[in-house]
């Protein structure tokens, strides 16, 4: 899912050659993402678009050859000279009066002629790793024309007409694995191939022999003509373009050079917070154009800023108890709550402040959704294509410390917050306390190597900022117990996670929103709530998102045959406040609740739950000693292994796999564990409070 979609799409013609166009955002000042070589197209710009046009209007445009764009079949409809009025033509389309142009690689050398060309409309350019006819190229290119195909390791002869014909998909391969050469940057090569499929090998070959034919119209003159003010970005490590080129625009134009120790070709993907940050800077100086302004306080009174996941409520309930105990060691502490929908719906009702910046949270947990199928989540592909969204959302938190001053953040499972304040460790502008009930991304044995690979390369990349960078962390918490670790390796030539856990993190025991020892007696409970009649009352909850659907109508099904062998059964069922009850086709006898805000109080006071695998849910039925099944997602790496395995340490909970769970099955689990519950181990009950002790020095 995308964490922005474009307001108007539109398409304009030059000499039948139409080029798509969209537009996102609004605002004084325009940007314009120029397109780069046309083995790629606009997509490359994902990490920068949904984040500028929050305050900029964006246009961006595919180029010939490559995705929404048409692609000409004649060498010369890609000369470079229709490139550059391109340009033009997209501003002229879109109702662009005027624009920063925003290069990367060959787009670059676009980006500054049509600047040299249209001074009255070009009011700064930005350029990303600079394509440049001024310098001499690395040697790979210069064979370009051969008809080898051998396509050997030697970089020369995969950089030819010949191999393009011979194995397009392996030079693309090739190719954007030197474009995102820095480790751990597999999503954004693998995503770059992709978009590389929608080109061919003749496109690509067009594009390099109407440079032959008609040669380049860029020289030093060109960017000596260009007036505006310029940002140079480039990263050393660059095997594309050489950082010469950069620096050569840099002296002609006399613009800004900034280089990226060790980056890559292509910073603005691999290391998107930085660079936006760079650029929008950069825009704020020349252009005037918004930037972050500290703020004054207003009262001496601390400060902290609360980041609680989205995905269910079981997260904010345990935050709002840590947020609570924590006050009780600072009585005068403001808490102010970055969150979304619906956790900001149960944290107002709690009396919470959410911070005014939430509203421009791009949404994970419609992310999440989107993801999901029948009962189906592969949770870390979807947190792992949630990039886009994490990079808008990171800057969202990003900008709201810069323009507040705040003595503590505190982030539950905040992972773009951890990622990026790792890889720059310039931009933290606080303490941070972060908390986790997991460590460590576990592939499926049966989802084969490529996944194994993957998890294995995201857990390295942990360890490696966690041990490279320790001072990030001011602290570290697990919500648990060393005890509660999946005894699981992080990956081949990794730690075990038992072992490196305990180094790096300190425990607070579990953290349950409200123990339910601070209910009342269990009778009081269910004479308060009516499940006292005689009946055995089931609750099914799926949790705050809209996964746990299929889940529903699964249980809905087995309820004839479980209220025929469960005469005096009860059913409720609790849909969440994302999933509309009015979708279900619901049995006579069944209760559905769209949202129960006292939720945890009804599962202590039940007979029996059905619910989804998270961890959260599950241990307040732990604590509370009900009885209850629990349908791990398929493919959900935490409920399947973390959960699971804290689970079974508890003694709680019968887990039932999905698939094989049919209403004769779900029906017998039912009645055995009505008639035969087991009697899990004690919940701690003062998680909250040793969280708030660790916390409450840091203030």
């Amino acid at each position: 899912m995308r964490a922005m979609l474009p307001h108007t799409e539109g398409r304009v013609d030059r000499n039948g050659i139409g080029l798509h166009y969209e537009i996102y955002g609004e605002g004084p000042h325009t940007i314009v993402f120029v397109p780069t070589w046309a083995i790629i197209h606009s997509r490359c710009w994902k990490a920068q678009v949904p984040y500028f046009a929050e305050r900029f209007r964006v246009v961006t445009y595919d180029p010939r050859g490559n995705g929404k764009s048409d692609r000409p079949d004649a060498v010369e409809d890609y000369a470079v000279e229709h490139l550059i009025e391109d340009v033009r033509a997209v501003m002229d389309a879109s109702g662009t009066e005027k624009a920063t142009l925003f290069g990367f690689s060959f787009s670059s050398a676009i980006s500054f002629s049509a600047a040299a060309r249209m001074p009255d409309r070009v009011e700064a350019v930005v350029s990303m790793g600079a394509w440049t006819p001024i310098v001499e190229p690395f040697p790979f290119r210069k064979n370009v024309t051969s008809e080898t195909d051998d396509g050997a390791d030697d970089a020369a002869e995969k950089f030819t007409y010949g191999y393009w014909r011979k194995d397009y998909q392996d030079f693309c391969q090739w190719f954007l694995a030197r474009v995102h050469s820095e480790p751990h940057s597999t999503r954004q090569h693998e995503e770059a191939v992709d978009w590389s499929s929608e080109g061919d090998a003749e496109m690509l070959i067009n594009t390099q022999e109407t440079r032959i034919q008609q040669g380049i119209p860029i020289t030093d003159d060109t960017y000596r003509a260009v007036r505006c003010p310029a940002l140079l970005l480039h990263g050393t490590g660059d095997l594309i373009t050489p950082v010469q080129g950069s620096e050569r625009i840099a002296e002609l134009t006399g613009g800004e050079l900034h280089l990226i120790p060790n980056g890559e070709h292509a910073p603005h993907a691999r290391y998107p917070a930085k660079v936006n940050t760079l650029v929008r800077d950069f825009l704020a100086k020349h252009l005037g154009t918004w930037k972050p302004e500290p703020r004054r306080r207003s009262k001496p009174a601390k400060r902290a800023l609360y980041l609680s996941s989205p995905i269910g409520l079981g997260h904010a309930r345990r935050d709002l108890a840590v947020t609570r105990a924590l006050r009780e060691h600072h009585p005068d502490l403001q808490v102010d709550w970055l969150a979304q929908d619906p956790v900001t719906r149960f944290l107002e009702a709690n009396g919470e402040t959410i911070h005014p910046a939430s509203r421009l949270l791009a949404n994970e947990s419609a992310h999440i959704e989107a993801e999901a199928g029948e009962h189906d989540l592969h949770a870390f592909l979807a947190i792992r294509s949630m990039d886009e969204i994490l990079i808008k959302n990171f800057m969202v938190f990003q900008e709201a410390l810069e323009e507040e001053k705040y003595d503590l953040v505190i982030a539950d499972e905040a992972w773009d917050v951890d990622h990026y304040w790792h890889e720059h460790p310039e931009l933290k502008r606080a303490p941070i306390a972060w908390f986790t009930d997991f460590v460590g991304w576990v592939p499926f044995p049966e989802n084969g190597p490529r996944e194994a690979f993957l998890t294995t390369d995201y857990n390295e990349e942990m360890i490696e900022h966690v041990e490279g960078r320790p001072e990030v962390r001011d602290r570290a918490i697990f919500v648990g117990t060393p005890e509660d670790i999946v005894d699981l390796s992080f990956g081949e030539g990794l730690p075990r996670m038992r072992d490196w856990i305990p180094k790096h993190y300190g425990f607070s025991d579990y953290i349950i929103g409200t123990h339910p020892e601070a209910f009342g007696t269990r009778a009081d409970l269910r004479a308060e709530f009516g499940y006292d009649d005689g009946r055995k009352t089931c609750i099914v909850s799926v949790g705050g998102s809209g996964v746990g659907a299929t889940l529903i109508r699964r249980i809905l099904a087995a309820y004839p045959e479980a209220k025929a062998k469960i005469p005096e059964l009860r059913m409720i069922i609790v849909t969440g406040p994302r999933l509309d009850p009015a979708a279900f086709d619901v049995p006579t006898g069944v209760e559905l609740r769209a949202f129960v805000p006292d939720l945890d109080r009804h599962l202590a006071a039940c007979d029996l739950a059905l619910v989804q695998g998270g961890l959260t849910t599950c241990m307040e039925l732990t604590a509370a000693g009900t009885p209850f099944l629990y349908f791990p997602l398929s493919n959900h790496f935490e409920q399947n292994f973390h959960v699971a395995s804290r689970l079974d340490r508890y003694n709680a909970g019968r887990r039932m796999i999905f698939a094989r769970s049919g209403p004769d099955e779900i029906t017998l689990a039912m009645l055995e564990e009505l008639k035969a519950p087991r009697t899990p181990h004690p919940v701690a009950a003062d998680g909250a409070a040793r969280a708030a002790r660790m916390l409450a020095d840091m203030l």
